[in-house]
């Protein structure tokens, strides 16, 4: 894969880095893991409830599930809702905020595909 820089493009400042590189490790600790956004996408699609939310996504133990849930939660990713009843209904469901990774979500797909498709290139080259 090449990569290709633009004469036009200007090299950015020390200061424009580190700004950079500081928010970067801010979203980064904010939607970083393994489950935060697997997590997100799954409650964009519908609100479900914690037994949903662990069936969709194999794997994920109950303690994690609760942990990451409740990050979201403080991060406004997120929201709880109780309803009342015997036993109370619990669901989980994305804020607004949540739809602002939109892009972001497309680009990392994107990028992921082309990964994985230079890979297997490279191992297909390997093998011969």
């Amino acid at each position: 894969m090449e990569i290709m820089v633009h004469k036009t493009e200007t090299i950015p400042s020390k200061q424009e880095c580190d700004n950079s590189l500081n928010h970067m490790v801010d979203a980064l600790y904010v939607i970083g893991g393994k489950w935060k956004l697997p997590l997100i996408l799954s409650l964009v699609q519908s609100p479900k409830r914690f037994n949903e939310i662990q069936h969709e996504l194999s794997g994920i133990s109950p303690k994690i599930l609760a942990k990451e849930l409740k990050d979201l939660e403080l991060n406004e990713f997120i929201t709880r809702k109780v309803y009342a009843g015997t036993p109370a209904t619990i669901v989980y469901e994305a804020t607004q905020h949540s739809l602002t990774l939109k892009n972001v979500l497309r680009e990392l797909s994107l990028w992921g595909k082309q990964h994985r498709e230079m890979i297997r290139k490279s191992m297909k080259r390997q093998a011969a």
